[in-house]
Order: structure tokens, then C-alpha cells, then sequence
């Protein structure tokens, strides 16, 4: 990547000094500690679902961040949980193959929470696949554990101290980085730590490219978040939504596109019957609140306006049929 325009201080070494370096980082945690978070505030854009309801992703969605020296591949994998349904499973399955091949793990501790059995568990879990036990007892890490202090706007200095402390004597990390990300407070820092321990290697994708997903994929996800959002304890947890189709407007005979809006067809699956109403809501209230809120959204992933068309369905006991989750996407 071209610096030929920068001035380069005497005491700072030459841009061709600083090697590239890139790589996959796994960003793990129990649920809700707030990766989704984390990830869409170092990115600069909302790429994941950030909800105060635990167990809200359900993809491991790639987030790219790309800096002059560095590009930093941000696997944000669902909570690792011990699964009641199929879906459940099939989530811990998502986990399994997000942290197959990474070169670092992020490991997130909320720092107004005490560290329980959850982390004991993804601890446990990171040593298994990362990790080679010495004679003494201790472990030699395969690759950079870094542990990021979230929620840090909760503490005053004195408890965070003590919680800093607490989470060093927890696991051998490479490196401790306390961060809020809602305040955007320390997220440079967070952002230099995960660069500073990632290997030398080529830039992977185009600068401007921020995220793995398919439009499809990035506009049910922020339906799904905002359903989660607006209706929160209400929601079924049994909520699935598909894109089924962008279709942009063209002329019938010549197949040449012209300006007008781009219709989104949307189907949104629930289990029962009984559950229709809460997510169309009075009057259609609930479908119209999410139109309006991702109008701007929706235009800026499809690059021109479109129109959202949502319809309800029922698909009874998805979250346990084979054949269900994988028409859903599972």
C-alpha cells in the first residue's frame, strides 16, 4: 500500500519499515458481553446484531478492519452454550468452525461481572484447541490470548484495578486491554493490541470491503436485530428472517436497469401461530417501525432505494427440524 505522500519523522522508522500484517481474530465470550458490540465499533459500521438479549448472533460473521499496515479479520462467533435445541447445537457447530483457523483470540470479560462458570467453560475450551500443557502445570498458547476488559464505563478506578488484577490471575493472556465500547473509549488501544500480535502476512481483501457477508445475509441480520430491539422480551426467541430476493428494477424487454426502487422480499419465520401478532403487531404497527428504521440502512447495502416487503410466516418447531434450519440458512 502506497505512503508516498507522508512526511516520515527522523525518530519514527520508514513506512516501508513496518511490516504488513494480517490475520483471523476468534471473538469469543459468554453471552452478551458484548462482541457484537466491540466488533461493529473497532469496524466503524453496524456489521453485527449488538442486542441487550444474550444469544443474539448466530453466524460467525466475518467483520474486516483495514489499516495502513495491518487488516484484521474479526470472527464474531455465537456464545458458547450448552445447547437445548437442534438450533443450539448447530450454533456451537458455528463456534467450532470459526475458531479452526485463527491466528488470535480475542477473549471478552465484562468487567461489572464476575468471572463464572461460563468462562470457566470457553477457557477451558481455548486451552483444548490453542493450548499445550507444561510439566508445571501452566500453558504455552499456540496463539495470542488477549483478554479485552469490556463494559470498563461501570467501574470506578479502584474496582477496575481490582478486576484487572482478577482477570490477570485468571489465564496466562498475552496482553489485557480494558475498553468501552458504547463510549468508544479505549478502542484505539484495543485495536493497536490485536495488531501488535498478529503475524506478518498479505493484505487478504479490497481496502474498502468491511465485512464476508452477502447483502441478503447483512439485511436479515439487521431486520432480526431490530425486531430483537424493538419488541425485546415479548419476541419469541424462535425468530428467523430470510431475504429471499433483491430485485432491481429493469426494463422487461431489454433487461436494462433504470432508476427507481429496488424491491427487498423478506419472509420472517416464527413457530406458532400465536407468536404472528407480536411481531406484525397492532395495525401492522411493528412492520412499519422496521421499514422506517432501516430505510437509510437498506439503501446504502442494496446502492440505491429500495423497498423492504416483509411477510410473516409460520414454520412450526424450526429450531428442531433438520430441514427447517437449513432452508433457514442453519
Amino acid at each position: 500500500m502506497s505512503d508516498q505522500n507522508n512526511t516520515v519523522n527522523a525518530n519514527e522508522p520508514a513506512a516501508q519499515d513496518v511490516p504488513y500484517r494480517s490475520g483471523f481474530v476468534a471473538v469469543v465470550g459468554r453471552p452478551n458481553v458484548g462482541k457484537s458490540t466491540l466488533i461493529n465499533a473497532l469496524i466503524g459500521k453496524q456489521i453485527a446484531i449488538a442486542s441487550s438479549r444474550p444469544e443474539t448472533t448466530r453466524k460467525a460473521i466475518r467483520g474486516i478492519l483495514t489499516t495502513d499496515h495491518a487488516q484484521l479479520v474479526l470472527v464474531d462467533t455465537p456464545g458458547i452454550h450448552r445447547p437445548r435445541t437442534l438450533l443450539g447445537q448447530r450454533l456451537n457447530d458455528v463456534v467450532e468452525e470459526s475458531l479452526s483457523d485463527v491466528d488470535e483470540v480475542a477473549f471478552l470479560l465484562p468487567a461489572d461481572q464476575e468471572i463464572g462458570p461460563g468462562d470457566k467453560r470457553i477457557l477451558s475450551r481455548l486451552r483444548s484447541d490453542f493450548a499445550t500443557k507444561r510439566d508445571d502445570g501452566t500453558f504455552a498458547w499456540k496463539v495470542p490470548l488477549i483478554a479485552i476488559v469490556t463494559k470498563i464505563d461501570e467501574l470506578n478506578r479502584t474496582e477496575l484495578i481490582n478486576k484487572l488484577m482478577e482477570i490477570n490471575a485468571f489465564a496466562d493472556f498475552a496482553d489485557i486491554v480494558p475498553v468501552s465500547a458504547l463510549e468508544h473509549d479505549n478502542l484505539a488501544e484495543v485495536k493497536n493490541v490485536l495488531i501488535e500480535h498478529m503475524p506478518e502476512g498479505p493484505q487478504m481483501y479490497p481496502d474498502d470491503q468491511i465485512s464476508e457477508e452477502r447483502p441478503e445475509e447483512t439485511i436479515a441480520e439487521l431486520i432480526r436485530g431490530t425486531f430483537l430491539e424493538a419488541l425485546d422480551d415479548e419476541l419469541p426467541h424462535s425468530l428467523a428472517v430470510v431475504v429471499d430476493s433483491i430485485d432491481y428494477p429493469e426494463d422487461n424487454e431489454t433487461g436494462a436497469g433504470y432508476d427507481g426502487k429496488a424491491q427487498v422480499h423478506v419472509s420472517i419465520y416464527v413457530e406458532r401461530d400465536s407468536q404472528k401478532p407480536i411481531i406484525i403487531g397492532k395495525g401492522a404497527s411493528n412492520l412499519t417501525y422496521v421499514k422506517k428504521k432501516l430505510r437509510t440502512p437498506v439503501n446504502r447495502i442494496v446502492g440505491q432505494k429500495a423497498k423492504l416487503d416483509l411477510h410473516v410466516k409460520v414454520a412450526k418447531g424450526w429450531q428442531s427440524d433438520p430441514k427447517q434450519l437449513e432452508k433457514l440458512g442453519f
